[in-house]
Order: structure tokens, then sequence, then C-alpha cells
């Protein structure tokens, strides 16, 4: 089961504590830092659309992309009940294909960390510096190692709603800088009264900064500056979250 496939229809509920307004207004705060001035964005592990309805609703033209179909699903119905006309696409972000050139890629929610393997991340360099606009923007954010080390950590989770629960199970290897997240899920059939169990493993890899610069370098992309998340400041020891702004190389 690919990653979310069956935390789709249960994704918002439990992710209701993001301000996804407050993530949308910092990509807004970068556009103006650096005088990005989009028509055309592609996201990337677009997931529900959370960020990419709220960009359409701004007056973006919009391209959703990802590898769940469950995920797009919701996408699109929130899309149709928001009149909000947005190109999804199912797709592989390690295999992505678009019909011509973007003035911006996004992905959020950390989902560059899902790239475990550094030759694929390239990859996915590689074809976003691919399907960018000369000198168009790359903006994406990270989960540090620091997060995933020692404020997830190896702890356990849960949260419980009215007809649905989650335990959250979490495992980080020091060594291959590996977090492994056993989320097992429990939704109500609404006929039979009984719960459903959903299991999900889902893996992301801790990438510092230097490696960063190194794959973009390697796959064209011009490394321009990281953030600590929601703020113009460096990234510190403590940094949970991180992001990273790259440009199309322009050749």
């Amino acid at each position: 089961m690919n990653a979310y496939e069956g935390f789709a229809e249960v994704y918002d509920v439990f992710m209701d504590n993001i301000d996804y307004d407050k993530w949308v207004e910092y990509i807004f705060n970068i556009w103006k830092n650096f005088d990005i001035n989009p028509k055309l964005v592609a996201e990337l592990g677009c997931g529900t659309g959370n960020i990419t309805g709220r960009l359409a609703a701004k007056g973006y033209d919009m391209i959703g992309i990802d590898i769940s179909e469950d995920m797009l699903c919701v996408a699109k119905e929130k899309a149709e009940r928001d009149n909000l006309d947005i190109l999804y696409l199912c797709q592989d972000m390690k295999e992505f294909e678009l019909f011509g050139t973007v003035d911006v890629v996004l992905s959020i929610c950390d989902s560059m960390n899902y790239i475990t393997d550094e030759e694929e991340l390239v990859k996915v360099f590689e074809l976003v510096n691919n399907y960018l606009e000369p000198k168009g923007y790359f903006i994406f954010d990270l989960n540090t190692e620091h997060k995933f080390k020692n404020v997830i950590g190896n702890r356990s989770y849960g949260d419980i709603e009215e007809d649905k629960a989650y335990i959250w199970q979490n495992f980080y290897d020091e060594c291959e800088k590996i977090n492994e997240y056993c989320v097992n899920f429990f939704v109500e059939d609404k006929e039979s009264g009984l719960y459903e169990r959903i299991e999900e493993f889902h893996y992301e890899k801790a990438y510092d900064i230097e490696t960063i610069k190194r794959l973009m370098k390697k796959s064209g992309l011009n490394f321009v500056t990281v953030y600590d998340a929601f703020t113009f400041e460096a990234p510190s020891e403590k940094s949970e979250r991180i992001y990273i702004v790259a440009q199309e190389n322009g050749k």
C-alpha cells in the first residue's frame, strides 16, 4: 500500500492541527522576498489538496501531483465543492511528467523526506529543473534530523475521534538516518458499526543542508537559500522543519 493510501479518508481529520493558511502566507512571503510572481504553479506531493486548493482560490493556475489515487480523489472532491479548476495528476514524484514548464514548483509537508535514496532525489531535482521556466523557483520543506531524533524519537502516539482512531509508532535509525512510521488506523463502518484496521508503514530520510546542496549541484539546480520554517532566519540545531529555495539554472 502506498503511503497515505489508507489514510486518505481520515487525513484531514487527524491533520486539523496544521494551520494551512499560515503555511500559504509563508509561501507568499517567500515569493515577495524574491519578487516571484508566478502564474502556473505545480505542487509535488499535494495530498488532499490543502495547499493546492488555497493557492487556486487566490487565483493561481495549479497542478497537483501525488502518487496516491485515494488522496487525489479527496483533493478533486474539494476542488469541485469549491468550484476550483485544478489539474490533478496521479504520478510518482520520481517520474513525474508535465505538458510544459511552470513558474514555480512547490513541495510542502515533508514530501521530499519520502525520497530516501540520494540518487532518486537527484532524479526529482533534475525533473524539477527540467520543468521550470528559466530562472523559475523550487521551494520545498524538510523535516530535520533533530525532529526525527529528539522530538518525535522512538515513541508512540495516538488520537481518537468519534468514529476514527489511530496509533502511531515511531522509530528513528541514526545510522541510516531513516525515520519509520508504523501507523494503525481504526475506522468505523457506518453500516455494521465495526471498525476496520488499516496498517501502513512510512519512511522518511533526514538530509542535512550540505547533502542537499551537493545533490542539487549534481542535478543542475541552483541552491539559493535555506530558512528555519516560517521565518527568514538561518536554521539552528533546534530547527524541526526547514524551507529550501532553489532556482532553475537558466542554461
